[in-house]
Parts: structure tokens; C-alpha cells; sequence
């Protein structure tokens, strides 16, 4: 082990003994009391050394017998301390310094940051790139989304559309106005090319396109990023009916009439899923079905409503959401939808419940449901 402390984390002195690594509420540790030559053995700890070494000049600086053992398990502890060498070789590629891996370091400090265990952060980067994601919609929200994973690392992300770009596709981030006129999936598959940090190998396209339960190809995520209003304020069960029968988690992200939603993420037979969220608003309107009726098969709307700075907010969260997914932690967006509308913004989360009815299976043994603020609209018509 060569112990590093984590440099993502500023060090500041409260005074003479009381160290604070970290600024933000969140991730802060305050340490303390830390005598004089502590804090200047503290200095010795940039990754270049290892342990025998760090013990030998321990020693030299008067420090007693055990103090540096002791040391770095209260660091680690406290998830301050990392390990410039560790990991082993899946890392090796991640630690390499070259354009490719610089453009990936912002985003191994902020892993280092979010991980408590040494090493920990590179080892998750390195896995991102055997991850296999899949975005379904190449509209202003699904093609940043997909662009954003790529040059997070993830290693194989795949978009798939219908239909050509149209001008209001474009997005910074995502389809480039050159691209209007292009079919969607192949020029959000050029971007997704454009900004991965490294190229994966290319699949071999003499076996066919993976499917979703495909074994040798797991999906390890859907994002289900559709270009339709409708579909992101009431997802088709049957769209996602494969995902859910194969086990396959997905993350739902949109923007509906100035609205941004972010979720649910759906885990299959543990979450709430487009079903159950269906059949809840079924419960709590009757007239739920004959509304998506009329809205499904009336005048479709010309230009869906989606202003450039809410979906590029939106896509950047689900991007951040399905990230964390990726890394091995729960986001806010497991079974619930967040939602902001224009133009006051303030994000809230709406639980997405299993439904005791859904085949999904995640509602069984439910006897009733825990509500949160319906979706109905608020009545101005009123007297």
C-alpha cells in the first residue's frame, strides 16, 4: 500500500491541533487532536511511499513505536486515505496518465471523494468500462444523457431511435446541428463515439444487435429517454414489459409540457414500475385511462414543449443518477420520480409504490400503499 491522502479533499486548520479535510457538509471530517509533528508527518503521505518506508521516517521525525499503523487506520477509518497503488491490474489502465485517462481524472477525484475505502474509487471507474448501457430515445434529454455516460467511462453505450433529426433535436451535448437529417440512432451513436474518453471494442455485428436478457452482452442499465410528452408523464408498461421480464433495471428521464422528470429507477420485482404507477393513478382517478385514450390518439402536437435548459438539466441529473446506479449505490430517483417544473424549478419527489395488482411482482404481500401528493391538476375553475 502507498498511502495517499485523498487530494480531491482541501485541508484546512482550525488551530494548532484540529486538521478539517473537505469543505461541504457532506463529505467533511474534522481530526483532531493532531500534535505538531503528526501534522507534519501528514505531509509524507502523497502516495510515493509505502508503509515500510512511512514507518522508517516516522521514526527519524521522534515519533513512538506503532503511531504510523495507528495513524493510517484512524485516516481510514475517517475515509480520508487512499492507496496510490492499489487496485490491481484492472486499474492499472485508469492510473495511466495519458490524454485519454487526464480527460477521466475529474471524475476519479470525485469518486475518491464518495468512496471511503482505498482504491476504491479508481476501482470503480475501471468497471464503468465493461458496463454495457442502453438509452432508448435520441431527443434533446436521451442523446446528452448518452453522450455524458460515454465520456464518464461507461464503455459501451448504445442509443436507439426511429426516425430522422429533426432541428429541434439538437442539443449542446447531444445531436449537432449538422446532423439534421441524419437518422437519429446513427448520429447519436457518432456522439456517444465523439465523447468517450477511450474507444471500447467494437462488438461483433456478425452475431446480430444484443438483445436485452442477452447473456454474453448484459445490460447493466436502461435509460428510457422518450422524445414523446406522454410517454415521459405516463410510461407505456408495454415499452418496458422486456426490461422488466429480463430483470433489467431502467431509469426513466423527460421533459413533459415544461416539466422535468427525473425517474423512477426501476429495479424489476423490488420497485414500482410503469405499471404500478399506472395502476395507482387508475385508483386514485378512474378517469385516468380514458384521459391517456384521448391524449394518445388526438391531434398529435406538432413541437413537444422542451426548453434547452430544463432538458439539459434533466439529462444531467439522470446522467448523475444512473452513474451512482452504476457505481453500486441507491439514488434518490430508486422508485420515486423527481420532477421541477418551469418556470420555479424546485425539484420534488413523487414515491412510485409497488402496486399489490402489477405482475412485476415488487407489490406482493402489499396490502395497501403509502401516498404522497397526487398528479391530479389543481382546479382554478373552481368557485
Amino acid at each position: 500500500m502507498h498511502p495517499i491522502l485523498k487530494p480531491a479533499l482541501r485541508r484546512g486548520w482550525h488551530d494548532l491541533n484540529t486538521v478539517q479535510f473537505g469543505m461541504t457538509p457532506a463529505h467533511a471530517v474534522v481530526l483532531g487532536p493532531v500534535d505538531t509533528a503528526t501534522g507534519s508527518f501528514l505531509n509524507l503521505l502523497d502516495g510515493t511511499r509505502g508503509v515500510p518506508l512511512l514507518r522508517e521516517q516516522a521514526r527519524r521525525m521522534g515519533l513512538p513505536e506503532g503511531h504510523v499503523d495507528a495513524l493510517l487506520k484512524r485516516l481510514t477509518d475517517a475515509g480520508l486515505l487512499d492507496d496510490a497503488a492499489g487496485g490491481g491490474p484492472p486499474t492499472e489502465e485508469p492510473r495511466a496518465r495519458t490524454p485519454e485517462t487526464d480527460r477521466l481524472r475529474p471524475d476519479l477525484a470525485a469518486l475518491t471523494v464518495t468512496t471511503s475505502e482505498p482504491a476504491e474509487g479508481v476501482r470503480r471507474l475501471a468497471a464503468r468500462r465493461a458496463m454495457r448501457v442502453q438509452v432508448r430515445g435520441a431527443g434533446r434529454v436521451g442523446s446528452v444523457v448518452a453522450s455524458v455516460l460515454a465520456a464518464a467511462g461507461v464503455g459501451h453505450v448504445d442509443v436507439r431511435d426511429g426516425g430522422c433529426v429533426e432541428p429541434w433535436d439538437v442539443a449542446p451535448g447531444g445531436l449537432p446541428a449538422q446532423a439534421v437529417g441524419e437518422r437519429r440512432d446513427v448520429s447519436a451513436r457518432r456522439v456517444v463515439r465523439a465523447a468517450a474518453a477511450a474507444r471500447p471494442p467494437r462488438p461483433d455485428r456478425r452475431k446480430g444487435p444484443p438483445g436485452p436478457g442477452d447473456a454474453e452482452h448484459p445490460l447493466s442499465l436502461v435509460i428510457v429517454a422518450p422524445r414523446d410528452g406522454l410517454a415521459v408523464h405516463s410510461p407505456d408498461p408495454a415499452a418496458a414489459q422486456d426490461l422488466v421480464a429480463a430483470g433489467i433495471p431502467h431509469l426513466y428521464a423527460g421533459v413533459v409540457e415544461a416539466t422535468g422528470v427525473v425517474g423512477p429507477l426501476v429495479l424489476p420485482g423490488g420497485t414500482g414500475c410503469a405499471r404500478c404507477l399506472l395502476l395507482d393513478r387508475t385508483d386514485r382517478d378512474p378517469a385516468w385511462p380514458r384521459l391517456l385514450a384521448q391524449w394518445s390518439s388526438g391531434r398529435a402536437v406538432p413541437v413537444q414543449p422542451c426548453d434547452i435548459g430544463l432538458a439539459t438539466a434533466v439529462a444531467g441529473l439522470a446522467a448523475a443518477h444512473a452513474l451512482s446506479f452504476l457505481d453500486g449505490e441507491l439514488p434518490a430517483s430508486t422508485g420515486a420520480r423527481w420532477e421541477a417544473c418551469a418556470p420555479g424549478l424546485d425539484w420534488h419527489a413523487r414515491a412510485v409504490w409497488p402496486h399489490p395488482d402489477c405482475s412485476c411482482g415488487a407489490g406482493e404481500g402489499r396490502n395497501g400503499q403509502e401516498t404522497t401528493a397526487d398528479d391530479e391538476p389543481h382546479d382554478t375553475m373552481a368557485g
